[in-house]
């Protein structure tokens, strides 16, 4: 009987040491990256061809040939740049204040990412158990890999050999990320307050820890309770696209209150809030990146003349903007004073100035 117990204990520690191994090591393949650089320019896990279809030319859409479209908006004359916004997934609801000086002579194009504003939302929600398939769904669908495409489908639809890309926060971390994609489709990057996204695990306090630490006391448990139910990745098929929009406008509320005054908030916020964010494109973006990678060394290859501006009000350390500029070989750092994260509004004359230097030397 004694011999018995022992074996069926004996099964049963082999039972949990599997399921724990097992575990330990799903999880430790989530956290490596979906997406790595190269994957866009030879076509891998694409949900469609790089080459768009057919434009209809009346309609304020781009289509990307997989049945989504991207809303889109423009200003100006002249030479096209293309806008890439922040969050992931808060795009604008207007023109930059600090472009509009130069729209003489350059056509600025702002576009509403995949899954996100009034472009296409290709995934509402998932009903497979099999949660591995459905990160890779959700990553071939809405992941920075397909975000990245996007960008070049846009570049073929402008008709330009090589495209000028300012991007702002996240979006500036696709920029350089298409740049090392397609080096020789790139005539310059302009990256305002680029996130902290180049890096990870990241060697300064992340985005989440910076808005904690900058709450008010009576906020933070609210907070640190929203922190916990945002990323519950466990149950994170088990929501809506309408679950997670909601999720995300309450993150955006969080940044506001940690980065300005109600004051300060009141006169920028036509300016600086977003239109409707993503719900399921911005975790598409998390999964895509995992939780561990470095794509410094991807950027070694971008020749194209890069400026990186940081405001020394922003709530991110320069050391952040001071990484990427040194990531890439032909990049120079400037700072704008007295300037926060939306430096293009609270400054938009000295921003025009800085922006239209670097574009005429271009």
């Amino acid at each position: 009987m004694k011999r018995k117990t022992k074996i069926v204990i004996w099964i049963i520690v082999c039972i949990i040491v599997l399921i724990v191994g097992v575990s330990a090591f799903f999880w430790w393949q989530m956290s490596k990256p979906l997406y790595v650089p190269g994957m866009v320019s030879s076509e891998t896990n694409l949900s469609a061809p790089l080459t768009p279809p057919s434009q209809d030319k009346n309609t304020d859409f781009w289509k990307m040939g997989d049945g989504v479209s991207l809303y889109h908006f423009s200003e100006g004359k002249g030479r096209n740049v293309l806008i890439l916004h922040g969050g992931p997934g808060y795009p604008y609801r207007k023109m930059w204040s600090g472009l509009r000086q130069l729209t003489d002579n350059y056509r600025f194009h702002y576009y509403d990412q995949r899954g996100c504003g009034k472009s296409s939302r290709p995934v509402n929600g998932f009903a497979s158990s099999n949660y591995y398939e459905n990160v890779k769904l959700l990553d071939k669908m809405l992941g920075l890999g397909t975000q990245l495409a996007d960008i070049e489908r846009i570049r073929q639809i402008l008709g330009d050999n090589k495209l000028i890309l300012i991007g702002h926060s996240f979006g500036a971390f696709q920029a350089v990320l298409y740049a090392a994609e397609f080096p020789d489709k790139v005539d310059g990057l302009i990256l305002v307050s680029p996130a902290n996204m180049l890096l990870m695990p990241q060697q300064s306090g992340g985005l989440f820890e910076i808005i904690k630490s900058r709450l008010p006391a009576d906020e933070k448990p609210a907070y640190e309770q929203f922190m916990d139910d945002y990323f519950d990745f466990g149950s994170i098929f088990s929501k809506t696209e309408d679950d997670l929009v909601a999720a995300n406008q309450e993150l955006a509320e969080y940044f506001e209150v940690s980065t300005e005054s109600t004051e300060v908030r009141k006169e920028k916020s036509e300016a600086t809030l977003q239109a409707k964010p993503g719900g399921w494109m911005v975790f598409g973006m998390y999964f895509s990146m995992g939780t561990a990678h470095d794509y410094r060394q991807a950027l070694k290859v971008v020749r194209a003349p890069v400026l990186v501006i940081h405001g020394d009000d922003d709530f991110q350390e320069v050391d952040v903007e001071r990484m990427y500029a040194n990531s890439l070989p032909n990049a120079r750092l400037e700072t704008l004073k007295s300037a926060t994260h939306f430096m293009y509004e609270e400054k938009p004359e000295e921003f025009s100035k800085m922006v239209g230097a670097f574009l005429q030397d271009l």
